[in-house]
């Protein structure tokens, strides 16, 4: 059991291209977050509840896996830097 799971990880382990990317997708979240009120209590509680629904984390996930491969295999980012 134990020689799958490694085999298995392993084998998961060549799909990812271990790349840092800008990670454009979840610092597109952070910047919205930031600039979406003036009040920094209300920017607060959206980043608490945007941490609790795991928003931030699927964005990530989806930075990593997805959109960073995206640019490490054909050049190109297809999520604008913040900001744009």
């Amino acid at each position: 059991m134990k020689k799958k799971l490694v085999a298995g990880l392993l084998g998961l382990s060549l799909l990812t291209t271990s790349c840092l990317g800008p990670n454009n997708a979840f610092d597109s979240l952070g910047h919205w977050n930031k600039n979406m009120s003036e009040s920094k209590w209300v920017n607060e509680l959206v980043f608490i509840g945007l941490n609790i629904i795991p928003v931030y984390g699927l964005f990530l996930f989806g930075d990593y896996i997805i959109f960073n491969s995206i640019e490490f295999w054909g050049g190109e980012n297809p999520i604008a830097p913040p900001g744009n």
